[in-house]
């Protein structure tokens, strides 16, 4: 008959092509409506979670501006520019870098980039010869570029390195291809990447300590003498977010009686590395 309603079970598929129609008809839209599509369009099991999280991270990374993620100067580990190939050597192996910052005095004046590979090569050759005699160019974006923006001209230009510059000109930190791509897919491990079995915790100073996200309460109890552990976080990073009842940034920071915690790493999943001072 021609009156019949459809099944109900085709409703709600309906219901969700409406949406996608509604999403291309050309009427004033947003990307929060958007994501709300995508999210009832898994929900449907026509998208995969994972995709979704990598959808969401490529929305966020367009909104995204460098100076959100670079790492700071203060952290960056560079290489003086009149060092010598074998004194350096030793940072190299310890950190593992592939590319590594070249200064000129302090580290507001980057003059070029060392890569690990032009490094090896040419000291076997003459461990003499000095950093800027092998150093590579280096690009620099301004602290407001969009990270979309950059990793395009990244892939352009075939680097994987650029230095962040403030108003003034002065390196402000850097960001690497791999630093914008964690921010779509998630943490990229590599063989040089601290690991569990290395231990949670590293002192910096007597009343500093970075801490890796994962350490379990229980065990940050018995490092720390303090009592921070319940049935509702297991881990370091758990606590930070049940604290802060939202998925921290870098940056974002909290204290507890005498703690000062603050996010280092992170990206839209989960939290990777944290800064802790004793105050």
């Amino acid at each position: 008959m021609s009156d019949e309603q459809p099944p109900s079970s085709s409703l709600p598929r309906k219901g969700w092509m409406d949406k996608i129609s509604h999403l291309f008809s050309g009427e004033p839209q947003d990307v929060n409506e958007l994501v709300d599509i995508l999210r009832e369009a898994r929900e449907n099991r026509l998208l995969e979670t994972d995709a979704l999280a990598m959808i969401e991270g490529v929305l966020q990374v367009s909104q995204m501006r460098v100076r959100d993620i670079m790492i700071p100067r203060v952290q960056m580990e560079a290489v003086p520019k009149d060092a010598d190939l074998e004194s350096i050597l030793p940072l190299v192996t310890e950190f593992g870098h592939s590319r590594y910052p070249v200064i000129d005095g302090d580290r507001s004046k980057v003059v070029g980039i060392l890569l690990a590979k032009d490094l090896l090569a040419r000291i076997l050759q003459n461990k003499t010869l000095k950093v800027h005699e092998i150093m590579r160019c280096v690009s620099v974006v301004p602290e407001s570029k969009r990270l979309n923006v950059l990793l395009k001209e990244l892939r352009t230009q075939g680097n994987h390195m650029a230095i962040v510059v403030d108003e003034y000109g002065q390196a402000a930190g850097l960001v690497t291809i791999e630093d914008i791509l964690e921010q779509i897919v998630g943490e990229i491990e590599d063989e040089h990447d601290d690991h569990e079995d290395e231990g949670y915790v590293f002192e910096r100073h007597p009343n500093e300590f970075m801490i890796k996200a994962l350490m379990p309460m229980d065990e940050f109890d018995d490092y720390f003498a303090t009592q921070l552990a319940t049935d509702e976080y297991d881990t370091v990073g758990g606590f930070l977010v049940h604290q802060l009842q939202h998925m921290p940034k870098k940056g974002d920071n909290l204290t507890v009686d005498n703690l000062r915690f603050e996010v280092i790493k992170a990206d839209n999943r989960r939290i990777h590395l944290i800064k802790l001072k004793k105050c």
